[in-house]
């Protein structure tokens, strides 16, 4: 569904959920995980459905993601970096994380 206009920015390796994903410098780490394929970044606490970026903007909270061990970041907020460890977030959020 979706597609880079330009492969421009230098690479950069990130690691989400375990699986290494060559992001570009600029991207964001929703952009970055839309771009390799990855069909979700959260599901819901309470049915469980799993949920995508949506406006990748700040605005709707659909990204949250764990980044490098701190949970509930917007991943369209991110911009990612060499060795960055994202890891989807599953249901209700984790004490201290």
């Amino acid at each position: 569904m979706f597609k880079r206009l330009a492969e421009v920015g230098a690479p950069v390796a990130i690691t989400v959920d375990g699986r290494r994903i060559v992001a570009r410098a600029g991207d964001t780490v929703a952009a970055a995980t839309i771009a390799a394929g990855i069909d979700h970044c959260r599901t819901t606490p309470v049915s469980g459905a799993p949920r995508a970026p949506y406006c990748l903007m700040g605005v709707c909270f659909e990204c949250l993601v764990t980044v490098d061990g701190v949970g509930s970041r917007q991943g369209c907020l991110v911009p990612v970096r060499e060795g960055m460890e994202v890891e989807t977030q599953s249901g209700k959020r984790k004490a201290g994380r």
